[in-house]
């Protein structure tokens, strides 16, 4: 099961402090899917949760079909 998150239109660093926020609720090795605006946002979190361990597996182009955004699907390190 994969638990989302979106956090468009959210300013950094709080979108970090979010999504690092709801992958510590997750048991380790379950999935996060963000949604996020793309450029420093998507930067800022992707970079952030790889370097507290967690895997940044997939990036790919938002769904909401405004082409300003990017999902990202993050897997909660196992330790």
């Amino acid at each position: 099961m994969t638990t989302a998150l979106d956090l468009r239109g959210t300013p950094c660093p709080l979108n970090f402090i979010r999504a690092r926020l709801a992958l510590e609720k997750l048991p380790p090795g379950a999935c996060l899917q963000i949604d996020l605006d793309q450029g420093e946002p998507q930067e800022t979190v992707a970079d952030g949760l790889r370097f507290e361990g967690h895997a940044v597996e997939l990036v790919e182009p938002s769904p909401f079909g405004d082409g300003a955004g990017v999902r990202l699907l993050v897997r909660r390190d196992g330790t």
